[in-house]
C-alpha cells in the first residue's frame, strides 16, 4: 500500500532551534527508576541527569525520505477513525488495529501487535509523580528498549509464540501522534540513529510492581544529530524504532520532548498518544 508521505508546508520554518535535551552522566551506577513507589528507605530514582543544549534539525521539508531503516523514524500522513483518544474503548477498538496496519503498510511486516498505549497532556507544575495528573512529556533522551529487553519484551508480551517469532526478524516501533491539535508546544526531538555511538547508550533499570524492564538512557556527545517535524498534526504520525533483531539497520532512536523556544506564547499544550508495537517478518 502507498503511503501519503506529508508535502513540504512548512518551507519558511527555520531550518533548526537550540533547545536544551536532558542527558545521562558517563561513569554513574546503573540507573534506575521505579513506575510506582518504591520500597521503603529506597530512593524513587538514582542517575546523573543534566541539561545540554543541542542544535535540533527541522526534516520536515525532507519528510517523506526518512526511514525506520536508516535513520531510525519515519513520518507519514495517516487520518485516525478515533475521535477521542481519552475515550479507552475507541482508542483499543479503532485506534489499536489501524496503528497495526499503519506499522504494517511502513514497513512490510507480516505482523503486527499493538501491546501498549500512553496518552500525554502537558500541564505546568505538573510531572509523571503527580498523583492522578496525566503523563508528562519525557524530557530525558531514551530509547524504550535496550539489547537485551527487546527480546524480552517479545517473551513477555507473545509468551509461548515467542522463541518460534523471534528466530526471525522483529522489531519493536513506537507509533506517536499529537491529538487535539498540532504538537506546537513541546514538539518530539529524535536522534539520527546513524549519529549514535553505542557508547553513548546507557542501561537503565525501569522498575514496575510486577516486572523491571531495561530502557537506554543516553549520554550526550557533540557527534549526534538530532531532527524534529515541526507543527505535526493529528491526521500525522512519527514511527520511532525502540529495537530492531536485524544488527543491519537501525536498531535504537533516542527521542524525547523538548521545550522550542519558538514556540508563541498561548499555543495549546501539548497533547498526544504513543502507541508500542511489536513487527514480526518472515
Amino acid at each position: 500500500m502507498a503511503l501519503d508521505f506529508v508535502p513540504d508546508t512548512h518551507s519558511s520554518l527555520a531550518n533548526s532551534v537550540e533547545a536544551q535535551l536532558v542527558f545521562a552522566a558517563r561513569g554513574q551506577a546503573k540507573p534506575y527508576s521505579y513506575a510506582g513507589p518504591p520500597p521503603e528507605g529506597v530512593a524513587a530514582t538514582r542517575g546523573d541527569f543534566g541539561p545540554q543544549t543541542v542544535r535540533i534539525h527541522n526534516i520536515r521539508p525532507a519528510a517523506g525520505k526518512l526511514s525506520l531503516d536508516v535513520e531510525g523514524v519515519a513520518v507519514v500522513h495517516r487520518p485516525s477513525a478515533v475521535r477521542d483518544f481519552w475515550d479507552e474503548a475507541q482508542t483499543l477498538a479503532l485506534g489499536h488495529p489501524e496503528t497495526a496496519q499503519l506499522v504494517k503498510d511502513v514497513t512490510g511486516a507480516t505482523r503486527v501487535v499493538v501491546f501498549d498505549h500512553t496518552l500525554r497532556r502537558r500541564a505546568d507544575g505538573v510531572d509523571d509523580r503527580t498523583p492522578d495528573a496525566p503523563r508528562q512529556p519525557a524530557s530525558r533522551a531514551h530509547v524504550d528498549q535496550t539489547i537485551l529487553s527487546g527480546p524480552q519484551r517479545v517473551r513477555d508480551i507473545m509468551g509461548g509464540q515467542a522463541e518460534a517469532l523471534l528466530r526471525h526478524r522483529a522489531a519493536i516501533i513506537n507509533v506517536w501522534r499529537p491529538i487535539a491539535h498540532a504538537a506546537r508546544d513541546w514538539p518530539l526531538a529524535i536522534g539520527d540513529a546513524r549519529s549514535i555511538a553505542p557508547e553513548d547508550l546507557i542501561a537503565s533499570d525501569l522498575i514496575f510492581p510486577h516486572r523491571r524492564g531495561e530502557i537506554y538512557a543516553l549520554a550526550h556527545n557533540p557527534a549526534q544529530r538530532w531532527l524534529y517535524v515541526p507543527d505535526l498534526r493529528p491526521d500525522e504520525a512519527l514511527l520511532i524504532k525502540c529495537w530492531d533483531s536485524d544488527a543491519s539497520v537501525a536498531r535504537f532512536a533516542p527521542h524525547c520532548g523538548f521545550d522550542d523556544p519558538t514556540t508563541p506564547p498561548g499555543t495549546p499544550p501539548r497533547e498526544s498518544i504513543e502507541f508500542r508495537t511489536i513487527a514480526f517478518f518472515d
